[in-house]
């Protein structure tokens, strides 16, 4: 899977910056800007490039059969969202860090392809009780660029922490990037 990746990366114009981060074996991934339904097909086909398995949250609605199967394979985790706190939520995705030796979880923390500057914070607070550092990972459509930018350890000020990481995403720009980082 991953030369075929990386072929249809080329294909589409896109390449890839650096590579996966030096002995990491799990982190968060706060990957933005997130403005199109496009990013997970280029981010997805950016992990399997570097030879990643990334992981990320999905409302459990969307695996049904057949669909079920190829999003489990894909890194797909089912969530259910209705009466789920936000700590039961956490709590499921810090046990998928303690089961996995190896695990990079991948966050869109805009929760929406449409403009928003109020994040959902959930990234933040897996990072902390699982005890793994955040990866800033990009993906900038109008250079066709991706990857990662920097390591990131939270200080425990969520507001200032989460201006930073804007700070640095608002540079990339999405497929559509009026509904970008602002």
């Amino acid at each position: 899977m991953q030369k075929i990746s990386v072929l249809i990366l080329r294909i589409l114009g896109w390449r890839l910056e650096g590579g996966i981060p030096k002995d990491v074996d799990k982190c968060v991934v706060v990957m933005g800007p997130h403005t199109s339904n496009w990013d997970f097909f280029i981010g997805r086909l950016g992990f399997f490039a570097l030879g990643v398995k990334a992981y990320f949250l999905m409302k459990k609605e969307l695996f049904f059969f057949p669909l079920g199967f190829f999003l489990k394979y894909l890194g797909g985790i089912p969530v259910d969202r209705k009466g789920n706190t936000t700590q039961k939520i956490t709590d499921l995705a810090v046990s998928y860090f303690n089961k996995n030796e190896k695990m990079f979880l991948v966050f869109t923390p805009e929760g929406t392809r449409s403009y928003n500057s109020k994040w959902k914070t959930g990234f933040y607070y897996v990072s902390l009780k699982a005890n793994v550092p955040i990866y800033i990972g990009y993906m900038d459509y109008e250079k066709k660029i991706g990857g990662f930018h920097s390591k990131f350890k939270p200080s425990g000020d969520i507001d200032n922490d989460i201006e930073y990481i804007k700070s640095i995403l608002k540079q990339y720009k999405g497929r559509y990037p009026e509904n970008g980082i602002n």
